[in-house]
């Protein structure tokens, strides 16, 4: 039987370190009131990072996807299948994993294609590039989560403004016969739009409608931590696994309270849960594998590890995923 399995992470933060002081400077500005603590008690958020102007997604993402490359030893054309989930392309079309594989110089032909399901892409992307490789002739995928979030953000919004940041994560899959990826579970329901959004669009050469997130916060919140609990315990049932055989638990980093009251909900001890919110905010589809190469990297994760990722996003879209690293 055939498995996919992790065999190399990376990621990519912008220099650029934008803190709540920061922030709070940009909207008072604006005739915004807020404060420091304001931003920290309804996030958990101190800092996140915006990429420069003249940076692209795809230029984040391809230096995430060259440090998992490198930390695999693979090179760049053993890939046979790129995969990239973003809600920020670089533009409407080519796909951004098409950007990547000419930055990354891959001449080999590989398909290479791009999976918008906002915050829940990354374990949309990852469940996607597993069956190939279960199910195909592929061997190598790369699976990159990359956004240049900052660009959507109205800075006259607070509710809104403080919450998110840029950054890209990649992930090397490879076709092994040791267990990789043990069980999957995507979901979506199309009957929540309002609730998160980025409604603008292009025609006749120009935006259409509102070009900036929005975001009705409550009920974010209130949808969130029923669907992780219940993908969670759904991938768990389906792998055979109870919430204790988890190691670790790397969930979608859209805010900290989020986070740890989905873990309350499945009996998972807070002290498991990999976070990087504190430092980068909600990266949307990048935040699961920048947690998971911080993981990787600071030793935490280490090898027969059990690890359970989960997300919802604007779609809605939610999904988890159980692993062995």
């Amino acid at each position: 039987m055939s498995f996919a399995r992790i065999v190399g992470t990376g990621s990519f933060l912008p220099s650029n370190v934008i803190s709540n002081a920061d922030l709070m400077s940009q909207l008072a500005s604006k005739g915004i009131e807020t404060s420091e603590d304001w931003i920290y008690s309804r996030s958990g958020i101190q800092s996140r990072r915006f990429a420069d102007r003249q940076s692209q997604t795809s230029d984040l993402a391809a230096t995430a996807a060259s440090r998992a490359l490198s930390a695999a030893q693979i090179e760049v054309d053993a890939v046979d299948l790129i995969v990239v989930t973003t809600t920020t392309p670089d533009a409407i079309f080519r796909s951004t994993a098409c950007l990547v594989q000419r930055k990354l110089g891959i001449r080999n032909g590989c398909a290479a294609f791009d999976i918008q399901a906002v915050c829940g892409g990354f374990i949309y992307a990852l469940t996607v590039a597993d069956a190939l490789i279960r199910g195909t002739s592929v061997k190598t995928a790369l699976v990159i989560g990359a956004e240049t979030f900052s660009r959507l953000l109205d800075f006259q919004d607070r509710n809104t403004s403080v919450l998110f940041g840029d950054g890209a994560g990649a992930v090397i899959l490879r076709s092994s016969e040791e267990p990789g990826i043990l069980g999957a579970a995507l979901h979506a329901d199309g009957h929540h739009p309002e609730i998160l959004r980025v409604s603008g669009r292009i025609a006749d050469g120009g935006v259409l409608g509102d070009p900036f997130v929005r975001m009705d916060g409550p009920a974010v919140f209130k949808l969130a931590v029923g669907a992780l609990q219940d993908v969670s315990q759904e991938v768990a049932a389906q792998c055979g696994l109870a919430m204790s055989d988890f190691t670790w638990v790397v969930p979608h980093q859209a805010n900290i309270f989020i986070m740890v009251a989905t873990a309350r909900k499945l009996g998972i001890p807070v002290d498991r849960l990999i976070s990087t919110v504190r430092e980068y905010g909600n990266t949307y589809a990048a935040s699961i594998p920048l947690a998971l190469d911080q993981a990787y990297r600071d030793g935490r994760i280490c090898r027969g590890d059990k690890v359970l990722m989960h997300a919802v996003g604007a779609g809605v879209t939610w999904g988890a995923l159980a692993m062995q690293a």
